[in-house]
């Protein structure tokens, strides 16, 4: 680490820099991006090639590189976890790497700017801190680990404030993309009766595993799911929470309306302001209608109902 800075860079096949650096940007949108594909084409055609490093002349072709830099104050853990989760979703093979920074370190050093936060009724605590909860606050108790959801970032935010909004005591819920598991846990204490928590990384489940067992929860399970592939296709749910990304939500939408009860709801997030309006035209197309979308600091996310069931 120098100056206040840590380099988070994926390192990918060529093939894949645009779903890398999609990726990436919705963390930071100043990439720097190493991509030599074109170099031999540059030196044949006499451009600059005395003045090339041996080092960049030697570079691999079929691999590329794509880097953000993260402040010291901002969570590095909640940035890895973020990355390596979305990686795993859209089925992006690249490594992920911190530079000047060992993963034993930051597995512990995050943990400093790791604080309570409420999010309506819910107080996200982390678990090696003691909280007293005040009137009607619920706290929910988080180690997320390697898993992404600590709820200092704006999509987990946003779900959170709708669940508060929108669930009702004995409701059946659904996580699609659990991370640590906080949503399910969430709805759990907001009074949800039975919750599915499914994520495609096995790491992220038993994470989740050992949250559920931390809050001592009821009636909440998790398991390893590509999407919906392994979900219980014959159980119905009054809410399904996907925190996701963009072009996961567009790809499991044809799906999801058998899982979600008569008047059920569907909250979608993990999408950027620019794809928002991408996102609702699917969605509407398979015919869902908005009831609302919330934003914070260039993320979105929105609840909807299908349109029958709004007669």
């Amino acid at each position: 680490m120098a100056n206040g800075w840590t380099q988070i860079r994926a390192n990918g096949a060529r093939e894949e820099l645009d779903a890398i650096a999609a990726v990436m940007s919705m963390l930071d949108p100043g990439l720097q991006i190493e991509d030599y594909s074109d170099l031999d084409e540059l030196i044949l055609d006499g451009v600059y090639g005395d003045l090339i490093d041996e080092t960049v002349l030697a570079a691999d072709r079929t691999k590329v590189a794509v880097s953000i830099y993260v402040p010291d104050e901002k969570p590095l853990g909640e940035y890895l976890s973020f990355i390596k989760e979305r990686f795993a979703a859209e089925g992006i093979t690249a490594d992920v790497e911190t530079v000047g920074l060992s993963e034993e370190d930051w597995a512990e050093n995050w943990k400093q700017y790791y604080h309570p936060i409420k999010i309506g009724r819910i107080v996200i605590v982390p678990a090696w801190e003691k909280y007293e909860p005040e009137g009607d606050e619920i706290t929910v108790l988080m180690d997320p680990g390697m898993a992404f959801g600590t709820g200092t970032h704006e999509t987990t935010r946003l779900v959170i404030g709708l669940l508060d909004k929108y669930i009702k005591t004995g409701d059946r819920v659904l996580d699609v993309g659990c991370g640590s598991g906080i949503l399910s846990i969430a709805a759990a204490k907001l009074g949800a009766d039975a919750c599915r928590a499914y994520d495609i990384d096995p790491v992220a489940v038993r994470v989740t595993a050992e949250n559920i067992k931390d809050n001592g929860v009821s009636g909440v399970e998790c398991g390893v799911s590509d999407l919906l592939a392994d979900v219980d296709r014959t159980a119905k749910y009054n809410i399904v929470c996907a925190n996701i990304v963009a072009d996961i939500i567009i790809r499991m939408t044809p799906d999801v309306g058998e899982l979600i009860t008569d008047g059920g709801v569907l909250f979608v997030s993990g999408i950027i302001d620019e794809r928002a309006d991408e996102v609702l035209a699917v969605l509407r197309a398979h015919g869902y209608v908005e009831i609302e979308t919330v934003h914070e600091n260039g993320w979105c996310a929105s609840a909807l109902k299908r349109a029958s069931d709004m007669n």
